[in-house]
C-alpha cells in the first residue's frame, strides 16, 4: 500500500521568520464515544495565509470553532495573542473604520506605555479631524491627558460636567463616591516593615531561557507587589508560585511542620495557595449563579449527608457580602447581571472561603471603580494584618505606593530592583521599569491638571 503521508516540512525553510500569532498543540476533543479530535496541532504566523485541508470528518470544523471559542478542548494547549495584544486589536479595528464617534471602554486596561501612547496619538488625530471621542477610564492620570471634558455619573446619574480645568482629583473623587475625600489605603497605617515567618521560598527562579535566576521570599503578614513592563516577568513569577512549570529553581512552601515543594497547580491549592487570574472571564463562570460561582471550590464545606446544602452557602456568603461591600440582588441571579467590580469581589470571597495562607492575585483591580478598589484595600490590609500573605501584580503606580509593604521589580525577565515600601516613589519605580539606576531617575513633570496623587499607567 502506498504511503499518501507528506512529511511535514521545517516551517523555517518554507517561509521567513515571522511572528507567531497562534499556536495550538495535540488538541483533542470528544464528543461522547466519538472523537472529533485527536491530536490537532497548527501554527499561524503573521503575513501568512494557513490552508488547513481534510476530508470531511477529518476534524477541521472542530478545530476551528475550539479556536473560535465555541467549544472548550479536552487535552492539549493554545499559547493565544496577550491581553495587551488582543486589546490593541479590538482599538485597530475600530480605528480602521475612521469612525466620526468613537466609544473607548476600559480601552488602555491592558496596554503597555508604548501602546497606549500610540492610541493617545490616533486619538488626537481624530479628534482635529473632527471626530468626537467617548473616553471611558477610571485611570485619573489618563483623564487629566486626555479628556477635554469630564463628565461624571454616580448610581445612575450623570452628577457632574467638569472641564478639564476644574476636573482635581478631589473633586472627581467627591462626585462619583458622594464624599469629600479619598480614603488612605491601609499601608500607611501598619508598620512599615513586615517581619513574618517565610511561608514561600523561590529559589534559582529562571522564568525563561537566558533569564538571569533570582530568589525570593514570600512572608506572612505582607503584602509583596509585583511591577514591571508587560512581558517582563512579573505574571510569569505569579505563575511560578501557583506551581506552573518554569525553566529552573524550585518553589517551596513553608507550613511550619514541614517544607512542601510545590509542583503543579493541585499541589499549591493543597498547600493554601489561591489564585485570583488577571481576566474575570477566567474565573467567572457566567451561566451560573452568584451563589454558585462563590461556592464552586468549596462545595465540600456545604454537604450534608452528600446532599448540597444552598441554605449553608447563602449563609457563608452573606458573610463575605458584608466584608467585601458586595452590591448585589438576588444570590440566585446569574453573576453576569453584577457590575464588574463586584463580579471582581465575588471572586475574590470564593477563594477567601477556602481559608488560604497565600494570596495571589493578578492585577485585581483593573477596570473597576474607585469605591470598589478602596473596598479590596481595606480587606487586603486586614487579611495580612491577620497573618495572610497577599502577592499582587499590578499595573498602577499607586497601588504599589501606598498599599505595599515591599515591591518587586521585573525586568528582561527576573528581579532586577526590590524597595521596601517606605522607600517607593513614583520617580523610582518608574525609573526601574526602564533599568534605571537610582541615581540616574529624573523628576516626572505632572501632566496639565494632574496632582500629586495621580499616576502614569506603566503595565505589568
Amino acid at each position: 500500500m502506498t504511503d499518501t503521508t507528506v512529511p511535514v516540512r521545517d516551517a523555517d525553510t518554507v517561509v521567513a521568520e515571522r511572528t507567531v500569532l497562534l499556536r495550538v498543540e495535540s488538541v483533542a476533543k470528544a464528543f461522547g464515544p466519538t472523537k472529533a479530535l485527536r491530536d490537532g496541532s497548527l501554527e499561524v504566523r503573521a503575513g501568512e495565509v494557513l490552508a488547513l485541508v481534510g476530508e470531511n470528518g477529518s476534524g477541521k470544523s472542530t478545530l476551528v470553532k475550539i479556536l473560535s471559542g465555541v467549544h472548550q478542548p479536552d487535552a492539549g494547549r493554545i499559547w493565544e495573542l496577550s491581553l495587551s495584544d488582543r486589546q490593541a486589536c479590538g482599538i485597530a479595528r475600530a480605528l480602521l473604520g475612521e469612525p466620526q464617534v468613537l466609544i473607548l471602554d476600559e480601552a488602555t486596561s491592558a496596554l503597555d506605555v508604548e501602546m497606549r501612547d500610540r492610541l493617545f496619538a490616533h486619538v488626537h488625530e481624530l479628534t482635529a479631524r473632527g471626530a468626537g471621542v467617548i473616553f471611558i477610564t477610571h485611570r485619573m492620570d489618563e483623564v487629566a491627558e486626555l479628556g477635554d471634558r469630564v463628565s461624571v455619573m454616580r448610581s445612575g446619574v450623570t452628577v457632574g460636567e467638569l472641564a478639564r480645568s476644574e476636573a482635581s482629583l478631589p473633586v472627581l473623587v467627591r462626585l462619583m463616591t458622594g464624599t469629600e475625600q479619598t480614603e488612605r489605603h491601609a499601608r500607611a497605617e501598619r508598620a512599615t516593615e513586615v517581619d513574618g515567618p517565610p511561608y514561600v521560598s523561590a529559589t534559582g527562579i529562571v522564568l525563561r531561557p537566558g533569564a538571569a535566576p533570582f530568589d525570593v521570599e514570600v512572608r506572612g503578614g505582607e503584602i509583596l507587589g509585583l511591577a514591571g513592563l508587560e512581558g517582563h516577568g512579573a505574571e510569569l513569577f505569579l505563575d511560578a508560585l501557583r506551581g506552573v512549570r518554569i525553566v529552573a529553581g524550585e518553589v517551596v512552601r513553608h507550613t511550619g511542620t514541614a517544607d512542601v515543594r510545590i509542583t503543579s497547580t493541585r499541589s499549591a491549592a493543597r498547600q493554601g495557595i489561591a489564585f485570583v487570574p488577571r481576566e474575570r472571564g477566567h474565573a467567572v463562570f457566567s451561566w451560573m449563579s452568584i451563589r454558585e460561582n462563590f461556592g464552586m471550590p468549596t462545595l465540600r464545606d456545604d454537604t450534608r449527608g452528600g446532599i448540597l446544602s444552598r441554605r449553608h452557602t447563602l449563609s457563608r456568603l452573606e458573610e463575605y457580602v458584608g466584608r467585601l461591600n458586595i452590591v448585589l440582588g438576588d444570590p440566585e441571579n446569574h453573576i453576569t447581571t453584577l457590575s464588574g467590580g463586584n463580579q471582581q469581589k465575588v471572586v475574590v470571597a470564593r477563594w477567601l472561603a477556602a481559608h488560604p495562607r497565600i494570596l495571589l492575585l493578578n492585577d485585581p483591580t483593573r477596570g473597576i471603580d474607585i469605591n470598589a478598589k478602596n473596598d479590596l484595600y481595606r480587606l487586603l490590609s486586614e487579611l495580612a494584618a491577620a497573618g495572610l500573605a497577599v502577592v499582587m501584580l499590578s499595573t498602577e503606580v499607586d497601588e504599589h505606593i501606598e498599599l505595599m509593604d515591599r515591591v518587586l521589580v521585573f525586568r528582561e525577565g527576573t528581579v532586577t530592583r526590590e524597595f521596601d515600601g517606605a522607600d517607593v516613589t513614583r520617580e523610582r519605580l518608574i525609573g526601574a521599569y526602564f533599568g534605571e539606576a537610582p541615581e540616574e531617575v529624573a523628576p516626572l513633570s505632572a501632566a496639565p491638571g494632574t496632582t500629586d496623587t495621580d499616576t502614569d499607567e506603566v503595565h505589568a
